[in-house]
């Protein structure tokens, strides 16, 4: 938590002055008693009427200038508090954006949520409470001892022996309280993961009739939540009680010994009822400082696992960093795998073993295989998604580890298996890719991806309104909507996992050609589950197992590629007899 407080840098003068006011607003409480005091013993004790109505003015003029200095401090604790807040959020998203798909993974969204909403909302009330009140409660509650010791020692010995008491009391529930709140934040992490996977699946949930059984498992995890903060606040709430019971038992005894001193001449009425107010604002601070504790705590918690999510490495490459070394320009392949390796971290087993292959400008690569085989694996080494942990991959030349991540990405578009919209209008969308692409780039990007059409007979065209998720488009329109996306930012390498599988065969292949003919002449990497979509790539690799069991052209992989052979004849069924009478004819 401590190191957050560094986004409060900006808000200094606001940290100052909060507390400051605070401060004021509590020197003006404090003469009230004694005001309260001289009406008593002199004004209606003399049936000084006049007296009565000046110090009456006296009570009316501390209560402005304390109101003042309340509206004041509030103003700048909310104003650094809000600050606070804003400038934690940020970080926490711009670090967000740069973890690799590792850290992601291991934290998971539901927990990155909950960080970016409840837990800094949590920690900047904490810091709103604080500047209002961490100064002001302990202030007011030792210049009420200072004041009772000007009017009574021996009573005032009571304020001396009952604070240490209350603060035992405070701070012995606020060590318990601490641990017990972060958890509670974590079960909260588990509701927010289940409500999100509810949410996001609602119509697999209903396809399976399964409602009643997501509400159950709901209601488990709600009620471990439950349970946990009904705990969690009986441990706090035994500090209000706690006080009370101390404080109005001081304040009896302190009534009994007054009115023997007032029936002895050693103090007056006015007196012993300063004495009680000074007794009753110690408890009101008191019981702030209470819920403060309480606060504090929550926000503690939170700006600990804040802190955490900010300590989460980006994620760099385990293995050996290669020297920036280019090749010559006539033996450049624009990627080239050598060994490469990869195991997801805290994985039995690698995703990927020993692939090693070479992709030249302008090739169209194709990467098949079955499911779990390791194409998305595989592409997603090229960008740097994960980290290779054996091995070297090579891009133009050059070791990828040698790329800052904005350049690496910047040479490449990519279509993931799901295709993505967000909110906005199709041009919105669009420029994605390229923010200063004209409108010439983006209707050539939307005539490669057959997405031209599409956009035609919207009503508004390219100003055409896109929901959240692309939600109002469907599953093939947004798969060619993503991929005029990639192709508007006219990349070096052209990245498509799986990103034509809503696609009929007819459009399919209009697409392929189409990138074909691309004058940028990128290298593409086609992932599909199609041998059909692959068949005429300039080199197919065939993945199985994380294992690249055969590279090469559809022909020659017909004749040494079992693995191949099974995924074509499993496709195309009615060729299966002539291509097998000709592989064994080539043998």
């Amino acid at each position: 938590m401590k190191k957050l407080l560094v986004y409060l840098n900006n808000y200094k003068k606001e940290c100052v002055l909060a507390p400051l006011f605070k401060m004021f607003e509590a020197i003006f409480e404090l003469f009230v008693p004694l005001v309260m005091a001289a009406v008593i013993d002199t004004g209606i004790a003399g049936n000084d009427i006049p007296y009565i109505i000046q110090m009456c003015m006296v009570l009316v003029l501390l209560g402005i200038v304390g109101l003042f200095c309340s509206v004041t401090a509030q103003y700048f604790s909310a104003k650094a508090a809000a600050g606070f807040g804003s400038g934690v959020r940020h970080a926490l998203f711009s670090h967000i954006q740069k973890l690799s798909f590792t850290s992601l993974d291991n934290i998971g969204t539901s927990a990155l949520i909950t960080r970016m909403t409840s837990d800094v909302n949590q920690a900047q009330n904490a810091v709103n409470m604080t500047l209002r009140l961490f100064l002001r409660s302990p202030f007011v509650v030792l210049g009420s001892m200072v004041m009772a010791f000007t009017i009574d020692v021996k009573s005032a010995l009571l304020f001396a022996g009952t604070i240490p008491l209350l603060s035992i009391v405070v701070f012995g529930v606020m060590r318990i309280s601490i641990p017990l709140y972060k958890k509670v934040q974590g079960k909260l992490d588990a509701v927010t993961l289940h409500t999100r996977e509810n949410l996001t699946g609602v119509r697999v949930i209903r396809a399976f009739h399964l409602e009643e059984e997501e509400k159950r498992e709901f209601e488990e995890r709600n009620q471990e939540l439950t349970v946990m903060q009904m705990f969690a606040g009986k441990i706090s709430g035994v500090m209000n009680p706690a006080t009370y019971v101390i404080i109005n038992g001081v304040t009896a005894y302190l009534i009994y010994v007054g009115a023997l001193q007032v029936d002895g001449g050693i103090i007056t009425q006015g007196e012993v009822v300063a004495l009680v107010n000074y007794m009753a604002q110690i408890l009101v601070e008191l019981i702030k400082f209470a819920n403060l504790i309480v606060t504090v705590t929550k926000g503690i918690a939170c700006g600990n696992r804040i802190q955490n999510a900010f300590e989460i490495p980006e994620g760099e490459s385990k293995a050996a960093r290669q020297e920036s070394i280019e090749t010559p320009v006539e033996e450049r392949e624009m990627v080239a795998f050598s060994h490469v390796g990869l195991s997801y971290e805290n994985a039995g087993a690698e995703a990927l073993t020993n692939i090693s292959f070479t992709a030249k400008k302008g090739e169209t690569i194709g990467v098949i295989g079955g499911t779990g085989s390791g194409k998305t694996s595989l592409v997603h080494l090229i960008l740097g998604f994960y980290p290779h942990t054996k091995g070297s991959i090579r891009i133009d030349g050059k070791d990828i580890t040698s790329y800052s991540r904005k350049k690496l990405r910047g040479m490449a578009g990519i279509v993931m298996q799901k295709p993505v919209l967000f909110q906005g209008t199709i041009r919105e969308n669009l420029l994605w890719g390229n923010p200063d692409a004209s409108e010439e780039d983006l209707a050539e990007a939307l005539r490669i991806a057959q997405a031209a059409e599409v956009v035609s007979k919207k009503e508004g065209g390219l100003s055409a309104k896109v929901a959240q998720g692309g939600k109002n488009f469907s599953g093939g329109q947004r798969q060619r909507l993503t991929i005029a996306r990639a192709l508007v930012r006219k990349p070096e390498i052209l990245i498509l996992d799986d990103a034509a599988s809503a696609l009929d065969f007819a459009t399919d292949a209009a697409l392929r050609k189409a990138i074909a003919g691309m004058k940028e002449q990128p290298t593409v990497f086609l992932v599909s589950q199609r041998a059909s979509s692959v068949q005429y790539a300039d080199k197919i690799l065939v993945l199985d197992d994380g294992t690249l069991v055969g590279a090469g052209t559809h022909d020659d992989l017909m004749k040494s590629c079992e693995t191949y052979r099974e995924i074509y004849h499993s496709q195309f069924p009615e060729k299966t007899g002539r291509t097998e009478r000709g592989v064994i004819g080539n043998d």
